[in-house]
This record gives structure tokens, C-alpha cells and sequence, in this order.
């Protein structure tokens, strides 16, 4: 990770200002130019660090990329997940199942006792417990709305990232992006991205906030290229005939 890396690029410039003082013992130095030295060394660890950093950032959007295209590429997904939000300072901590049906830009959410479905134009929100829908019109050039279909691109734009090292996950390597929002408004400190080196595709998801709250989205199963019936994305009325319908469009 970054960390290591620093640490090796500092542990390399006080072997050379080791190396220098040994050489030079033999030589009478002045501290000014024991100054001099121990500067354009230090500037070039810098130097070094900084270049090391950037060879990071680069790995990390070409791996970011390959994802971004390995999902586009698929015609459908279908995901099984577990949701977890966790915060020590509220005592609170939560585990949730859920899946998620998506085709190009339309999907179908099961999650948290919810159905909600987008057709392409218009978001079906139907809470069974409360026998109630919701009917609203989705703007698709907001790029602040969370919708399942950006989860799996949401990173392309509007952070800053890095490699944050690897693990093997259950026999798989799973490769870490380390995401920080660049807009100071964001409530979310850091986000980390779990990636599957070898499918390219995403294995977790772990926000934290500023506030300490932390969300981890975990793939249970990720299914690509399934056929789907012709009407997976069509809200039909007539299944929920005593239910309430608030439309907001």
C-alpha cells in the first residue's frame, strides 16, 4: 500500500545519508554543505516518493477502468448481497440481505423488506408492509442520485484514488482501491473498493463516513449475462390492487 511505500522510499534516503556521512568521514565537511547534502537527498526521496505515488494512482485507474468496462460489457446482472451499517459510538449495528436485477439502465432493487423498480423513465417504490407505492420521475443527467445501476460506476468521477494493498477472500485475490471524495460537502471519509483481480469485478464495498458510521456491501453472487422474462421491468398495476398510490411526477 501507499503506507509501505513511503516507508521504503524514507528507509532508502537514510541509507543514503548514512552512505553519505561514511564516505565524506575522511573529508573535512562544512555544516553548511552537510546542509546541502542532507537537502538534495531529502528532495530526492521526495521526488522518488511522488513518482512512486503517481505509478500507484495510475494502477489504480487502469484497474478501475477495467472494471467500468467488464460491466458495461454485460448485457444483465444479477447480484445477491449482504448490507451491513455499523457505527461503535451509536451502538449500532445492522445486517441486511438483498438483490438487484439490472439491464442497461433499468433495474429491479429487493432490499430491506422494498421493491424498487425503474423502467427507463419512471421509479415504482413498493413497500408490501405498508401496502403502498410510489411513483416518481427520475432526472438521469443527476449525478448526485445513488442508483444500482451507478454503483458499479460510481468511482469514475469525483475522486481521488490509490492502491490500499490486496488479500485472498475465500480463495479469491481480491485487489483495494482506496477512494476519497474530492468535495469537502461529502459526508463520506473514505471509501474502499474490493475488486476481484481475476474477473475484474467487484467483490465489496466499504464506506466510512466522517462521522464513524461505516457501510459494508458485500457480493455474495454475481451473475452476468442471464436471460431475463420481457417483463422483469414492467410495473403492472393490477398486482397490488389495494394498495395506496402516491405518484410525485
Amino acid at each position: 500500500g501507499l503506507l509501505k511505500e513511503v516507508k521504503r522510499v524514507m528507509s532508502t534516503f537514510l541509507i543514503w545519508w548514512r552512505w553519505m556521512n561514511f564516505s565524506t568521514m575522511n573529508k573535512i565537511n562544512t555544516p553548511m554543505q552537510n546542509k546541502t547534502i542532507f537537502r538534495a537527498l531529502l528532495l530526492s526521496a521526495i521526488c522518488i516518493c511522488s513518482f512512486s505515488i503517481q505509478a500507484q494512482d495510475k494502477k489504480a485507474k487502469a484497474l478501475l477502468d477495467q472494471v467500468s468496462a467488464k460491466v458495461k460489457s454485460y448485457s444483465t446482472i444479477i447480484i445477491d448481497f449482504k448490507y451491513s451499517l455499523s457505527n461503535a459510538k451509536e451502538n449500532i449495528n445492522q445486517d441486511s440481505k438483498g438483490n438487484v436485477v439490472l439491464k442497461g439502465n433499468q433495474y429491479v432493487l429487493n432490499f430491506m423488506g422494498a421493491t424498487k423498480l425503474y423502467d427507463g423513465k419512471k421509479t415504482y417504490t413498493i413497500v408490501p408492509e405498508d401496502e403502498e407505492i410510489t411513483i416518481s420521475k427520475v432526472d438521469e443527467n443527476d449525478n448526485t442520485a445513488v442508483t444500482p445501476n451507478k454503483m458499479l460506476t460510481f468511482f469514475n468521477t469525483g475522486y481521488k484514488y490509490t492502491l490500499n494493498g490486496d488479500a485472498t477472500v475465500k480463495g479469491k485475490k481480491i485487489q483495494y482501491v482506496k477512494l476519497v471524495p474530492m468535495s469537502s460537502k461529502d459526508q463520506r471519509k473514505e471509501i474502499i473498493l474490493g475488486i476481484d483481480s481475476q474477473t475484474k469485478n467487484i467483490y465489496n464495498l466499504v464506506e466510512v463516513g466522517k462521522k464513524g458510521t461505516k457501510t459494508t456491501l458485500t457480493v455474495n453472487s454475481f451473475k452476468t449475462n442471464q436471460p431475463l422474462p420481457k417483463n422483469q421491468f414492467t410495473f403492472v398495476k393490477s398486482k397490488y390492487p389495494n394498495y395506496y398510490i402516491n405518484s410525485l411526477d
